[in-house]
C-alpha cells in the first residue's frame, strides 16, 4: 500500500505541498486532481524521490517507495524516449542496466494487450503515432512488473479518439496486471470514470478527498462543486440524476 502522511515539499521558500495525506491500495487507482499549479506534479516528483520532502513520510508497505521501483507513464510521449534510439531499446536498456530480468513472453504479452504491433518498436519515436508512443510508454512502465505505476496526465497530448482507447487499455491492463495506480490529470470525467477514489488538491493541499462516483454525484466544497460542474458544462462529466 502507498501511504503519503502528512507531506510537506518546498521549492526554495515557496511550500509547494502543505500536510498532504492519502492512501493507495494494490490493485486500485487514484486520481490526484487539480488547476495548473495545484501541485500535482510536485506530487509524483516527491513520490519517484525527486524532490526530498521538508517534512512527511512516503512509504509503499513498511518500505521506502524507492524500494519497490515504481514507474512513470509521462505526459509528452514522444519527449518520453531518446529521439536516436528504438522504442525496443529505450524499453529494455533500463532493465538490462538493473539487471532485471523478464520472462521472454512478457514483452509480446503486453504488446498484444497494448495493441501494439511489436514491429513498431523496431522504429524511433519520431516514426510513430503519438497514441503509438504513449503504449510504448506504457509499455516500458510496465515490462517489469513495478507494483506501482504514476501516470502524469497520461491522456493529454492525444486525440479525443486516442484518448478514450488509451483510457480503455490502462483500465484493462491494471485488471490485468494488478498494479496500484496513481493517476494525475485536469480532467475530472476521466477520473471520475476510471478511478476508485479522488483527491482534489488546491494550492498544495488537499481540498477533498472521495469516492470516484460519490464525489461526481455530490461534492463537499464550493470549489470542487465548481469543478464539477464546470467538467459537466465542458461535456467530459455527464450529469448525475
Amino acid at each position: 500500500m502507498l501511504s503519503v502522511n502528512n507531506l510537506v515539499v518546498k521549492r526554495g521558500p515557496r511550500v509547494t505541498l502543505q500536510d498532504v495525506s492519502l492512501t493507495l491500495q494494490p490493485g486500485k487507482s487514484l486520481a490526484v486532481v487539480g488547476e495548473s499549479g495545484a501541485g500535482k506534479s510536485t506530487l509524483i516528483a516527491a513520490i519517484l524521490g525527486l524532490l526530498k520532502p521538508a517534512s512527511g513520510t512516503i512509504r509503499w508497505g513498511g518500505a521506502p517507495v524507492r524500494a519497490v521501483r515504481p514507474a512513470l507513464v509521462m505526459q509528452e510521449p514522444r519527449a518520453a524516449f531518446n529521439p536516436v534510439l528504438s522504442l525496443r531499446r529505450s524499453v529494455m536498456e533500463p532493465l538490462v542496466a538493473q539487471g532485471i530480468s523478464v520472462p521472454h513472453d512478457r514483452l509480446e504479452r503486453l504488446c498484444a494487450e497494448l495493441e501494439l504491433p511489436p514491429e513498431l518498436l523496431d522504429r524511433r519515436p519520431g516514426e510513430v503515432s503519438i497514441g503509438q508512443a504513449q503504449r510504448a510508454g506504457i509499455l516500458r512502465a510496465l515490462i517489469a512488473s513495478p507494483p506501482l505505476v504514476l501516470f502524469d496526465e497520461p491522456l493529454s497530448a492525444l486525440d479525443a479518439v486516442t484518448q478514450k482507447h488509451t483510457a480503455r487499455l490502462i483500465s484493462d491492463l491494471q485488471v490485468e496486471e494488478g498494479f496500484a495506480a496513481l493517476i494525475v490529470t485536469h480532467d475530472l470525467g476521466y477520473a471520475v470514470a476510471h478511478a476508485d477514489e479522488i483527491v482534489v488538491l488546491r494550492a498544495g493541499r488537499i481540498e477533498e478527498t472521495a469516492d470516484a462516483q460519490t464525489f461526481a454525484l455530490n461534492p463537499q466544497s464550493e470549489y470542487c462543486r465548481t469543478l464539477r460542474d464546470a467538467a459537466i458544462a465542458l461535456g467530459s462529466l455527464e450529469a448525475a440524476g
